[in-house]
């Protein structure tokens, strides 16, 4: 530190300088490098999880929900070598509003249909994302505190990441690589977002819908949405005082779905009530869950709403690649901006920046043709 007043025009005062102040890092401490984690290949991603590896299953997943372009290739060469060990699980989506006690009722569900049921349970979790960091707590886990310990199960939470429906864009593919690793069942929690939340249906055997007392009447078979997708309705928090009120709800919603037409599989939904927190009235759940899977499996709608189902995700996959290549496209990309700003500014509509900007990219196509 410099001390004026040692300097030349202060000669009649001493100020003693100090003490030098020592570094804030340790000086004989030797910086170790971090080690970087060995890159699997392909094969032995196959076969750390064909034998169940949960390190590897769990890497596995990180690869997939990668944005970055080699990781995907190897994410889908991984994909492709695992589809054989696949396709062996009952996949049950589980949906409700926020507050209704998904996280917890997947704890007290999970611990039941091991022990009454054994094998293996996959949880594949998504939390939102928040729209201004794009941050996620990834908090679900902590809910599920006998489930998370359960030497057979594995929860994996997964940013939404944008995606609308509530569903993770790479949650499909996940179930593939769970099932790889011998879980034969998976549920699939979604974030809950009301009545739009639809997509979870297109990648579950069983769309279970968690509502609570008070939140609908008759009215809500007239809407469609979330509700004609469900294959049962559970009201939960039926304890205390508040078990009139389920049963109120519970017939409300009965009500509704009498308005629906027919569903596909010719199954009718069940609407139960039961308590999470108190695990009251879950085997009553999961008798109604595989009475459904016996029902469908018996006149063949199992199989035909998987095939269905993967048809839908190749024709998402498809739209998914364009809409990638269209933004990535380096005339795309800087002509961009200009659009934004003639609509911005009022000189065009969006509907002609959109289409100027369409006609580039489909006209470089066939240039590069």
């Amino acid at each position: 530190m410099e001390h004026p007043e040692n300097n030349e025009a202060y000669k009649g005062l001493t100020v003693n300088k100090g003490i030098e102040q020592p570094s804030v890092v340790n000086p004989y401490l030797k910086l170790r490098k971090k080690p970087q984690r060995r890159q699997y290949t392909a094969a032995e991603y196959v076969e750390g999880i064909v034998k169940g590896d949960i390190t590897v299953l769990s890497q596995a997943v990180t690869l997939v929900e990668s944005l970055k372009p080699e990781h995907q290739v190897l994410a889908q060469e991984v994909i492709e070598k695992c589809l054989p060990y696949s396709g062996n699980s009952v996949r049950i989506g589980i949906s409700g509003v926020p507050g209704a006690g998904k996280s917890t009722s997947i704890d007290v569900f999970g611990l039941h249909v091991l022990q009454q049921y054994g094998g293996k349970l996959a949880v594949l979790a998504i939390d939102p994302s928040s729209e201004r960091s794009k941050g996620s707590i990834l908090g679900d886990k902590t809910r599920m505190e006998k489930l998370s310990v359960h030497p057979d199960s594995f929860i994996r939470p997964s940013p939404a990441a944008g995606s609308l429906g509530g569903v993770a864009r790479k949650t499909r593919e996940t179930i593939i690589l769970c099932e790889a690793a011998g879980f034969d069942k998976i549920f699939v929690e979604t974030v809950g977002v009301g009545q739009s939340e639809t997509a979870v249906h297109s990648m579950v055997d069983f769309f279970l819908l968690i509502q609570l007392a008070g939140t609908g009447d008759e009215l809500q078979g007239i809407k469609r949405g979330i509700m004609e997708m469900a294959d049962g309705i559970i009201i939960n928090k039926a304890d205390g005082s508040n078990v009139e009120k389920a049963k109120l709800a519970a017939t409300h919603f009965r009500n509704a779905l009498r308005l629906f037409p027919p569903a596909e599989s010719g199954w009718t939904p069940e609407v139960l009530t039961y308590s999470g927190f108190y695990g009251l009235g879950i085997k009553e759940i999961w008798d109604m869950v595989y009475r459904y899977f016996d029902f469908v499996r018996a006149n063949g709608y199992f199989q035909y709403r998987r095939n269905e189902q993967a048809k839908y995700w190749m024709y998402e996959t498809i739209n998914e690649h364009l809409r990638d290549s269209f933004y990535q496209n380096p005339t795309i990309a800087a002509e961009l901006p200009l659009r934004e700003q003639e609509v911005l500014g009022g000189l065009a509509t969006s509907f002609t920046a959109a289409k100027k900007l369409l006609d580039t990219y489909f006209n470089e196509l066939k240039n590069k043709a």
